[in-house]
């Protein structure tokens, strides 16, 4: 089994350093090209001075206008699909949830819904608001379609491409995608994780990470690690020919150590700051970790079954200690 990539698992890369896997390292970029030049926004400090539009950055803007107009093609990740994350009334507050998941529904403005991302459930966008009545609502965090939006805005005459699983649900969808932007049938291809890696575009000289925090603050001890990996996938999509490729990284942390070893390029610096927050908390590879879910028709059995189990747990657990 050969297993093959730039950012390893956490874990594949301990089991190599410690002996488990073999360890066959590339040092170079294919053909030797050199590493994008990567450039951090703070978006603290660009939203304090007013030198934003929408989401974007000012620096951003202007090297999108510099690399449109040199006749090159421009990638924007944004690892978060449909218009913006939930709606909220401007009254009351109201919030609405996945009937099924109680998670919020996310905007897709074009085709006027609100979808849960975990089930799959959809309706459609309310007139008014069912606690209030309230008929205005505010549209809350940002997706691919709203930068989509902006983008039109900020560029006029600019062609734009989406690929997320709104657009590209079948294989077929997915490589007309993949193909158009190839044949330079867009000057921006926008998207989520889907564009992040395995792509080769000659034309590519700039990417933008519109929002690297994104990824950072997910519930997972994996979030920084899972962030590091996009970031500098998605970086690696910038000047795969000539060398010349441009990284703007978007971040409200631009201290956080995953985007300042993005930002350098150095798995090794990630993984040595990593490791040690792992040891430090007994997070997997340091330790072991076991997930169980329980079903049951009968509320008053599966709590029983639960203890059962628990107490099972606990004195293997003190076995082992003696």
């Amino acid at each position: 089994v050969l297993l093959g990539t730039a950012t390893p698992s956490i874990e594949s890369y301990h089991n190599a350093l410690s002996g488990k896997y073999g360890l066959v390292e590339m040092t170079e970029r294919f053909q030797g090209l050199q590493l994008p030049q990567i450039t951090m926004i703070d978006l603290q400090r660009q939203y304090h001075r007013k030198e934003m539009y929408g989401h974007f950055s000012d620096p951003l803007v202007d090297r999108i206008r510099e690399e449109l107009s040199k006749g090159k093609q421009v990638i924007l990740f944004q690892n978060r699909r449909g218009f913006s994350s939930f709606i909220e009334c401007q009254q009351c507050g109201w919030i609405p949830r996945c009937p099924h998941c109680d998670v919020t529904l996310t905007l897709h403005k074009k085709s006027s819904t609100l979808t849960c991302h975990y089930c799959g459930f959809s309706t459609p966008v309310p007139g008014q608001c069912p606690a209030c009545e309230e008929k205005r609502f505010t549209d809350i965090g940002v997706g691919t379609e709203k930068v989509e939006e902006q983008i039109a805005q900020l560029f006029e005459g600019a062609t734009t491409l989406r690929m997320d699983l709104d657009t590209a649900k079948t294989r077929q969808q997915y490589e007309h995608i993949i193909n158009d932007f190839s044949n330079h049938k867009a000057d921006i291809l926008i998207g989520t994780q889907m564009i992040a890696k395995g792509h080769d575009y000659p034309n590519v000289t700039l990417v933008g990470i519109m929002a690297a925090d994104l990824s950072l603050h997910v519930d997972s001890y994996t979030a920084a690690e899972t962030g590091f990996r996009l970031m500098t996938q998605a970086a690696g999509r910038a000047g795969r020919r000539d060398g010349k490729g441009r990284v703007f990284i978007q971040t409200y942390q631009p201290e956080h150590y995953a985007v300042q070893a993005a930002k350098v390029q150095s798995y090794e610096t990630f993984y040595e700051l990593e490791i040690a927050y792992r040891d430090l908390m007994s997070y997997p590879p340091m330790s072991g970790m076991l997930a169980m879910m329980l079903q049951s028709a009968d509320e008053e059995l599966l709590e029983a079954e639960a203890e059962k189990i628990k107490l099972h747990i606990l004195e293997m657990e003190i076995s082992l200690l003696r």
